[in-house]
């Protein structure tokens, strides 16, 4: 089979039975279409013709281009899924990128925003929420549940109505690989989307539903746009970036940041590292002790801004 059609098969794979996510499907598509182009230049068509030289190769390659470790690591990774996979469906005798390494990606501490900051940014949608405009009841709620529970923008983003318990204050989230987790919130965010959805949501949905000519019903989205739809991952990073650009502080303006906020807040206040990982929905402890660098180095930070002898 020729390594196009491989790559092709691979990724519907990794869709429809790993139950990755279309960001990273979409990463995975590209890395093997352009290591497939590059084993069409030496002449290497069919999944047999990968071999460990031909990899090495490829990652040389692709350094020579410019590219950062982070993504050599995840060409090599990409590479090691592949072959992994062609293994263990005797599509080829060995699997080619057993041994194969890449450099190690750059590990650099995420941008974190500290307890005033975050205050602030909620305080000011607190204040366009007042007006009642049902847009401004929404990005309090979004900003508030963002927070309290560390949730990705596409966990929130595909929340449903059904998945929010009011009386228990938690969230039921569809994470990475089609993992389900329940996931607590606060008393604040509690009361953002409360009035979200008697006063804000209800406004959205019936806007839509004028329009189109349709009651609305079916599977219900909790977060809405300005037409009624499901709201969108870029609608979200729209409203945090604009938040975030009066903000102090370099590093990533996106939604990101507020669950990095939310995980080193967590920790500073005394949460169980391993608790934060069940919240955070995250695989790997090691993932999570990421937020433990973090707040030492905001420790060190005080440390040399406050004492004397420092």
């Amino acid at each position: 089979m020729t390594l196009e059609v491989t790559v092709g098969k691979f990724i519907d794979h990794l869709a429809a039975e790993r139950g990755f996510s279309e960001h990273t499907v979409r990463s995975y598509r590209s890395d093997l279409l352009q290591l497939a182009a590059f084993a069409a230049e030496r002449g290497a068509v069919d999944d047999g013709d990968l071999d460990l030289d031909l990899l090495r190769d490829w990652l040389w390659r692709s350094s020579q281009d410019g590219l950062s470790r982070a993504t050599l690591a995840r060409r090599a990774a990409s590479a090691r899924s592949l072959t992994s996979w062609l293994a263990r469906t005797d599509a080829v005798p060995t699997d080619a990128a057993a041994r194969l390494k890449a450099p190690k990606s750059e590990h650099h501490l995420p941008r974190v925003l500290n307890r005033e900051q975050m205050d602030s940014i909620l305080g000011t949608l607190a204040h366009r929420a007042s007006s009642g405009d049902p847009l401004a009841l929404r990005d309090l709620a979004i900003v508030e549940l963002l927070y309290a529970s560390a949730l990705r923008v596409s966990e929130l983003t595909g929340l449903g109505v059904a998945d929010v318990d009011q009386g228990r204050l938690t969230v039921r989230v569809l994470g990475k690989g089609s993992k389900e987790r329940v996931v607590p919130y606060g008393v604040p965010a509690r009361a953002a989307i409360d009035t979200y959805l008697r006063h804000g949501r209800p406004a959205l949905v019936v806007e839509r539903a004028i329009e189109s000519g349709m009651t609305p019903g079916g599977s219900a989205p909790l977060f809405v746009g300005a037409r009624g739809g499901r709201l969108a991952n870029r609608t979200v990073y729209g409203l945090v970036s604009a938040l975030l650009e009066s903000v102090p502080g370099s590093g990533p303006a996106g939604p990101h940041t507020l669950r990095h906020t939310a995980a080193t807040h967590l920790l500073d206040g005394g949460a169980d590292l391993r608790s934060v990982q069940e919240m955070l929905g995250h695989a790997s402890l090691g993932t999570t002790q990421l937020y433990t660098h973090v707040s030492t180095e905001r420790l060190k930070e005080s440390y040399r801004i406050a004492h004397p002898r420092a």
